[in-house]
């Protein structure tokens, strides 16, 4: 059993004239990078003719026959075949090895290593475990073709993956630390799931011009994952952009976020900005208020501003309404406010322009 790497030297090979093989199996649990291996070989062999595809799915009741015979039946056009037979479970069964076996042995019978073959095999299997390896079936298959492995990718090597898939689309981070963070930030938002990632690492090429990308757009573009979120609801209250604030609400509200967790997150926000106004109303410095209170990222620009800008009464009004609503969400009497709450969550942003 062979990794990525020993493929990729035989696609090379493939393009200068070598022959395919007439099996290849693969076999992994990532994935994304199972469908680009297999892609990269499938394209390679329609380039050489292997253009007449067959899928088969190995379920309950499937019958074996069918890969025997995909081995020997010509394509009704005369064109070369490409098959692919696809074991989910990764278990064959007992019918299923002898079967396998078998066509080991009727692959090893026809090939011809001067043409080449008219039909390739594909076998798709999810990870094998050490048993599974060396059992009779497999080690048949592995015998007669090239068996691949697959392998998920480790943590450590993501940010360096990431920078590389950002390369190819010719984009790159920043040098030094600010490009560090912002490959980690990355890998942190998409451990586990390459298919996000390689979502995300297009969605950058296509919001941003080739050439760096900055930690800060790389934040904001990652952040919007999940289309609008609660943190930057607040960010856009404090910085008094309505506008902004009421498309979020619409999103929010049509994603089906939950109203009370909103609401709760605004009314922190609010106590928060009144404690720190009234603080630095008193003579105290804002950036050590910040600190103290851990604020940071947009925030910290956020803050001053709004500290400035917003009236004292306007926040004390803000911060009742608020309260009422959290009560009208939770099923309490609220007098005076909007018959919706979302709607009264745009009266405490229009508060605070």
């Amino acid at each position: 059993m062979v990794k990525v790497d020993v493929l990729q030297a035989h696609l090379k090979s493939l393009s200068s004239g070598v022959a395919m093989l007439p099996l290849y199996v693969f076999s992994g649990d990532e994935p994304l990078l199972m469908m680009e291996a297999m892609d990269q070989l499938r394209s390679t062999a329609k380039k050489l003719g292997f253009t007449d595809r067959e899928v088969m799915v190995q379920e309950r009741g499937f019958d074996w026959s069918a890969l025997m015979n995909a081995g020997q039946t010509m394509s009704l056009f005369g064109d070369k075949r490409w098959v692919e037979l696809r074991i989910p479970t990764g278990k064959p069964g007992r019918d299923g090895a002898d079967a396998l076996k078998q066509f080991a042995t009727q692959i090893a019978s026809q090939q011809d290593g001067a043409n080449g073959p008219d039909t390739v095999v594909c076998i798709v299997l999810p990870r094998l475990d050490g048993k599974t390896k060396t059992s009779a079936w497999f080690s048949a298959l592995d015998d007669v073709g090239m068996a691949i492995q697959v392998d998920t990718l480790d943590r450590g090597l993501l940010p360096q993956w990431i920078a590389g898939r950002l390369k190819k689309q010719g984009q790159e981070v920043e040098a030094g630390p600010e490009g560090q963070r912002a490959l980690e930030f990355i890998a942190d938002q998409v451990e586990g799931n390459l298919i996000a990632a390689h979502q995300e690492i297009l969605k950058l090429g296509l919001l941003y011009p080739e050439g760096k990308v900055s930690e800060e757009q790389i934040r904001s573009s990652i952040l919007k994952v999940a289309r609008y979120n609660v943190f930057e609801l607040t960010e856009a209250m404090l910085a008094g952009d309505l506008p902004r604030l009421n498309r979020m609400l619409d999103g929010l509200k049509g994603e089906g976020e939950p109203l009370v967790l909103i609401l709760w997150s605004v009314t922190e926000e609010l106590r928060l900005l009144s404690k720190l106004k009234a603080a630095s109303d008193a003579g105290e410095s804002v950036q050590q208020l910040m600190r103290v209170n851990r604020i940071w990222g947009n925030k910290e620009r956020l803050y001053p501003a709004a500290i400035r800008r917003v009236q004292p009464i306007k926040l004390r009004k803000a911060m009742q309404l608020a309260a009422g609503l959290d009560r009208q969400s939770k099923g309490l009497h609220a007098v005076e406010l909007p018959a919706d709450p979302w709607d009264g969550l745009r009266l405490v942003g229009n508060l605070l322009r």
